[in-house]
C-alpha cells in the first residue's frame, strides 16, 4: 500500500465529474490498490473520507470512515465504508448547517447545509450492490465525498462564506472549548 499526494483545491481534476467504473473493472487488481492506498492515505492525514478524484483518479470511488480519529474524538462511529459510482438521494427536511474542511483545500473551514438524512445506492468493493440510509455526521461525510464525484468542493455548498476561516483563526474564534474539530475529509 501506498500514501497518495492529495489534490488541492486549483488542481483540474477536483472540478471535472468523475467517470463511473465499470462493473468488470471493480473487482480488478489495479482497482483493488487503488481502494487500499485510498483506505492508507485517508488514514494517514486523519481524514473522515476521501473520494478518487482527490488523489488524481476521476472515477467514482469513495472510501470514509470515523473510527478513533484524533481529529473529531467525539463524532460517532462510522465503519470503513466503500462506495463504487453512488447514488446520493436526499430526503426531505430542512438542511442542518454544519463545519466542514477538505484535505483538498487544507487549512480551511466553512459552515455547509447538508441535508441531515440521505440513503445511498452503490456498489461495495467487490461489484456488490449496496442500499442505505444514515444521517448526521454520517450524511454529511457522505455528501460531502460524493460531491467530489461530480466535482464540487465544500465552498461551493457554502451559504454564506463569511464563515469561512483558517484553521488557526478557527481555533481561536469560532470552536467552543472541549468542541470537536469539524468533519475535514
Amino acid at each position: 500500500m501506498a500514501i497518495l499526494k492529495i489534490a488541492e483545491i486549483g488542481n483540474p481534476i477536483l472540478r471535472q465529474v468523475a467517470r463511473p467504473l465499470p462493473d468488470d473493472k471493480v473487482r480488478s487488481e489495479a482497482v483493488q490498490i487503488l481502494i487500499d492506498d485510498m483506505i492508507e492515505t485517508m488514514r494517514e492525514y486523519d481524514g473522515a473520507g476521501l473520494a478518487a478524484p482527490q488523489v488524481r483518479h476521476s472515477v467514482q470511488i469513495v472510501v470514509y470512515e470515523a473510527a478513533a480519529n484524533p481529529r473529531y474524538p467525539e463524532a460517532p462511529s462510522i465503519p470503513l465504508t466503500v462506495l463504487i459510482n453512488p447514488t446520493v438521494i436526499l430526503l426531505p427536511g430542512p438542511p442542518e448547517g454544519g463545519w466542514e474542511g477538505c484535505l483538498s483545500i487544507p487549512e480551511m473551514r466553512g459552515i455547509v447545509p447538508r441535508a441531515r438524512s440521505v440513503r445511498v445506492k452503490a456498489l461495495d468493493r467487490l461489484g456488490r450492490p449496496v442500499d442505505f440510509t444514515v444521517e448526521g455526521f454520517h450524511a454529511r461525510v457522505l455528501q460531502h465525498e460524493t460531491d467530489h464525484l461530480q466535482g464540487i468542493l465544500f465552498v461551493d455548498r457554502m451559504a454564506d462564506l463569511k464563515s469561512l476561516t483558517r484553521l488557526n483563526e478557527f481555533h481561536r474564534f469560532w470552536m467552543k472549548p472541549g468542541e470537536a474539530d469539524p468533519v475535514e475529509t
